[in-house]
């Protein structure tokens, strides 16, 4: 609780505190439903720790015999006998339920720039503390849309289907070949291999969709970030250390790497990348180090020229939204959309022909979104702030 209190401070407007208060404080943070005084399963209950739970989630997390369990949050053992119910969450509930429920509807944000009728809307959200731990990429799986998360678990490479229903997952903690020692991006390749990059390992690993280990690249790297497969069906790979971006073409029936290309050099600290599978053109976030250095987008043609380019102050003079640029993807359409992570914010910049036109998309229920992918009418993100998935979707935002 004390983290979430911490997390409203700042320069807020009323709507956005109320919205905060009401994501990050009226709601239990393992099964995500809001608190609620009726009914006796969903109050809110001190653990000895001093974080809060909905009461089902502390007797579907305890021992019934022991009748203690782990906080999901800091791992301290509690008692189920020493919980107590939280008073001043109750009583905050109280006071903001006086106030007309328009004071949690959708609003236009303090830049001006968001227009609620535009927003996708938050369709389901799934994974959570345990099931998920500190994830920062993701891919689709298949045509039947499966998920593919990375993150900071026992095993790093998670699979959900549409309904956020966990159906296996692999990719052992660990330094071997087969092992993931700290995973960043993940990437899928047509035929459904699954590409993890590796910063740990200062590799790029592949395995099988349900977890065989296929082919590890390494040497090449001094820190793999980004990645993303080409409408060729070849890796795309930044190092973050190297300022390079690496085109790998594989044969993943045989395991063999058949050509590892340098495409890219003299970039600063790149980051984020994502392929346009319309235009063949790649873009790539790149990070300057320095408290000075602002965060740049580079777009490159199918041949690696330098096809557009803006920084985040250059786009915050082209607009009232100041967006802070922190991943990158592309719809369908070519339409490139990007997050921020500091805000929670997902908006599409347009195709990028002209000048970028900012769309804010989401603004809703983010805390802080770490990867994005767009699969027909829905946009996927994965949340590092609470450890989710979530979809979002407008039917006639996306072809």
């Amino acid at each position: 609780m004390h983290a979430a209190v911490c997390s409203l401070r700042g320069c807020l407007s009323p709507e956005d505190t109320l919205k905060e208060i009401k994501t990050s404080l009226l709601e239990c943070k393992v099964c995500f439903e809001t608190f609620n005084l009726q009914q006796r399963e969903r109050r809110p209950q001190n653990l000895s720790c001093g974080h809060v739970l909905c009461l089902e989630c502390i007797t579907s997390l305890s021992h019934p015999l022991l009748r203690k369990l782990e906080c999901p949050f800091c791992r301290q053992l509690c008692s189920v006998d020493s919980i107590s119910h939280c008073q001043v969450l109750s009583d905050l509930q109280e006071l903001l339920l006086s106030h007309s429920s328009s004071s949690f509807a959708p609003h236009s944000r303090a830049t001006g720039g968001f227009i609620s009728e535009t927003a996708l809307h938050l369709r389901s959200t799934f994974g959570g503390w345990g099931t998920l731990i500190n994830p920062t990429g993701l891919a689709i799986l298949g045509s039947m849309g499966e998920v593919v998360v990375v993150h900071d678990g026992e095993k790093r490479v998670v699979v959900f289907n549409q309904q956020g229903m966990k159906l296996h997952s692999f990719g052992e903690r660990g330094a071997g070949n087969g092992d993931i020692c700290y995973p960043v991006d993940v990437a899928v390749s047509p035929a459904g291999y699954v590409i993890v990059t590796d910063a740990g390992g200062k590799a790029v690993k592949v395995f099988t969709s349900r977890g065989i280990h296929v082919l590890t690249v390494k040497d090449c790297f001094q820190l793999p970030w980004g990645v993303d497969m080409d409408s060729c069906g070849r890796i795309l790979v930044s190092d973050l250390q190297a300022g390079t971006l690496f085109r790998i073409n594989v044969d993943f029936s045989h395991g063999v790497i058949l050509e590892n290309q340098s495409v890219k050099t003299n970039l600063q600290c790149p980051k984020a990348l994502a392929h346009c599978r319309k235009t063949g053109n790649t873009a790539v976030m790149e990070h300057p180090r320095g408290k000075h250095g602002h965060k740049k987008l580079k777009v490159f043609t199918k041949d690696f020229n330098v096809l557009y380019q803006m920084d985040s102050f250059s786009l915050t003079l082209q607009s009232s939204i100041r967006l802070n640029i922190s991943d990158v993807a592309f719809s369908s359409d070519g339409d490139m959309v990007v997050s921020d992570s500091d805000q929670g914010l997902i908006c599409s910049l347009g195709n990028l022909q002209n000048r970028p036109v900012i769309t804010p998309l989401v603004g809703d229920h983010l805390i802080r979104p770490s990867g994005l992918v767009l699969l027909n009418n829905s946009l996927i993100i994965v949340d590092g702030g609470d450890h989710t998935v979530k979809i979002y979707s407008k039917d006639w935002i996306f072809i």
